[in-house]
Parts: C-alpha cells; structure tokens; sequence
C-alpha cells in the first residue's frame, strides 16, 4: 500500500483531486475532509445547500476549495458542479467519496495504484457487501444496477453503486450528462463505457453505521422510480445504436478472423451468422439491428457475427435484396408483379405490391439463413479439421 506521501506524489504528477459531495452530514464531513487531505492536498467539497452545521464546519477547514449554494440540488448537481470545478482548475482525475462515513479515505491509494499501473479507466471501489451489518435494501439495489449496467454496456461490473471512485475528467468534458439526482452515478459509467473508456474495479471497505444513527439522503420510493426509469432509456438506447457501436469497435480492434476464432462453438457461430442474415432480410426496416441485438441477447448468441451479418440489408445490398424478395413472393400470390429492373427497384415501387414483397422478403430470409447458416458450420468444420491436420 503507498504511504499518505507517496499518494500526494501521484496526484500531482496525474493532475488527481478528491471530491467530496455533503448535504447535511455535519457529524462526519469533518473527518471525511481532514483524513482525505492527508492523502491528496487537493480536495473539492460541495456543501449541497445543508441546513445543518455543515457550512459552518467546512468553512473553518483550511486548504479546501469549497463550493456552497442555498438549495439542495441533489447529488448528481454537486458532483457535475465539482467536475466543471475540477476540470477549470486543470485537473485530470476526479476521486469521489462520500461524506457520511460509509468509506474510509484510507482506501485512496488503491485508487493511484490502479491507476499508475493500469492508465486512464473510470475505477470502482468494490465494497465488500457479504459483511454482517449490511442492509438487505442495499444489496439488492447494487444487485439490480450490476444486471442493467451489464445489459446496456456488455461490462460486468459488481458494484455499480459504489460512489467511492475514480473519474476521467477529460472524456466528461464532451458528456452532456442530465441527471441530477442519485442517478447520476449510473448514468455517469453508462455513458463513460459507452465512449470506450474501460470500466474497472478496486477493493475498498465499507462502513454502515448502526440503523438508528445512521443518515441515508435516498428515498427509497422516488428515487427508485427515476433510477428505474433512466435504465429505461438506456436500454433503450443501448440496443438501438450504442451496443451495435460498441461491437463494431471490438470488431475492427479484433477482426472477423479473430472473431470466427472466439470460444462460441461452431454451432453457435454458424446460428449467430444465419440469424443476423434472417434478421437483415426481414421487412422490419428501422429496427433490424435492434432486434436482432435484443434477441442475440435473449438466445446466447454471439452478438458481434449477428451484428455484422444483420448489416446485409446495407444500401448498395437493397436493390437485390428487393429483387429477389419480390421473386420470391411471385410464388406466394396470385396475380404477381412484374419483376423490376435493379436499376429502378426501391420501396416506392414495391409498396403497391406489399403482400407479395412481406411473403417473399420472409421466404428470402429464411432460404439466406439457411445457406448462410450451413456454408459458416462448413467452413469452420474444414477450418478445424485442418488445424488438427496442421495444414
């Protein structure tokens, strides 16, 4: 563990500050402050409109740069008034701890560390939530925010809820964030993974006071109700453009090759393949890529082939794909259309003819799937084969 001298020296040379966000905590923002000084000099507390003693007791601390406002704005407020703060004042890194004593400042190393050996990454602190003492509400609630965290990024991550952490100020900087409550903390790592910056976790220690001292500002009711529904929207926006984002940026660090190389076995790549080419082919124009990541999801496929392969329905592809889905009803209906020149084929001149191009578009699907489907299982079959023969 670094000393208290040796942490100061690394914030220095990474441009670090603590930040500390109170609303009426008088009995331990006190303590908060004073041991974090002794690990970074550098500490931004935001008094969040208290009507207790807190003002008073910030004010006579020395070395601090403090922010106070009358009205309580709500934690996500403070802590993007803090950033704003931090990143004028040219810091890079931003530590938050809480001011109710629920984590101990002496854990600030293992921020550093992490970071000294690891780069720029938004890090965690993973309390230890299987010790006697803690609420089942808590659990439960880190619980429920892990799922979607893993839902709306890919990243697993066992303690969404901890606000013992460390932010990158500069990919903040082009965030529009717009929560203001406590929900800030998990749209804050949503929209962090979500620009590429890698989400990590250290170990911390966790301290919950005895029920009948302790000072929760979460209603338990309300604050749920806009925790559940921001993770509505992220969801939604999630599997409508971020998560396909995100898997084409995997896919081009990776490569195809690399992909076909991945520990899905073949059957689930050549299933992955012929799924995302039945749900490119499918008259659902807007919302293929969406379902067909929903879906890999619920199937256990693997999402980036289905992506990739979803993308068969590309613009310089639809004219053939219409082509042949207009083909393909011909033997559905009566009285078919003529077939169009590929020169002149696009929805307009397929809409008077919907039922023969719904008909033959899922007819397509399924026949493109299949073939689709079996020439991925026959090629990585030939693959393995050869592998074993060491050609």
């Amino acid at each position: 563990m670094l000393t208290p001298q040796q942490t100061d020296l690394l914030c220095t040379k990474y441009g670090v500050c603590v930040i500390v966000p109170t609303f009426n905590n008088c009995d331990t923002v006190t303590g908060v402050v004073e041991k974090a000084k002794t690990y970074c000099k550098n500490v931004i507390v935001v008094n969040d409109g208290s009507t207790d003693t807190t003002r008073q007791l910030l004010q006579n601390i020395e070395g601090i740069t403090l922010i106070s406002y009358d009205n309580n704005q709500g934690k996500g407020f403070a802590m993007k008034t803090a950033f704003a703060k931090a990143i004028e004042l040219g810091f890079n890194y931003a530590i938050t701890i809480d001011s109710d004593g629920q984590h101990n400042a002496d854990d600030i190393p293992v921020f550093l560390e992490k970071l000294d050996a690891e780069g720029e990454s938004m890090i965690i602190g993973e309390r230890n939530m299987d010790q006697p003492g803690i609420p089942a509400k808590s659990n439960f609630g880190r619980k429920f925010s892990n799922f979607w965290f893993w839902v709306e990024t890919g990243i697993r991550n066992n303690d969404t809820q901890s606000g013992f952490r460390m932010y990158p100020l500069l990919p903040l900087k082009s965030i529009k964030l717009f929560t203001r409550k406590f929900e800030f903390e998990i749209e804050s790592i949503v929209r962090l993974a979500w620009k590429g910056i890698p989400v990590t976790s250290v170990p911390v220690k966790v301290v919950y006071l005895p029920k009948e001292t302790r000072i929760s500002h979460f209603r338990p009711f309300r604050d749920f109700t806009r925790i559940s529904i921001l993770n509505t929207f992220l969801v939604f926006l999630a599997f409508l453009y971020f998560r396909p984002i995100l898997y084409l940026r995997v896919l081009k660090q990776k490569g195809l090759k690399q992909l076909f190389s991945s520990h899905s076995t073949p059957l689930v790549k050549a299933l992955s393949v012929a799924f995302g080419v039945f749900m490119g082919i499918i008259p659902i124009w807007g919302f293929q890529l969406a379902a067909a990541i929903l879906l890999a999801f619920l199937f256990r496929l693997n999402k980036p082939l289905v992506i990739i392969f979803a993308n068969i329905s590309i613009p310089p592809f639809i004219p053939f794909i219409l082509y042949l889905s207009m083909l393909c009803g011909s033997f559905w209906v009566e009285n078919a259309a003529p077939l169009f020149s590929f020169s002149k084929i696009d929805i307009s001149t397929v809409k008077p003819f919907l039922l023969q191009y719904i008909a033959g578009s899922i007819s397509l699907a399924i026949i493109a799937a299949v073939m689709f489907g079996l020439s991925t299982y026959a090629y990585l079959h030939i693959k393995k084969n050869n592998e074993k023969s060491g050609f």
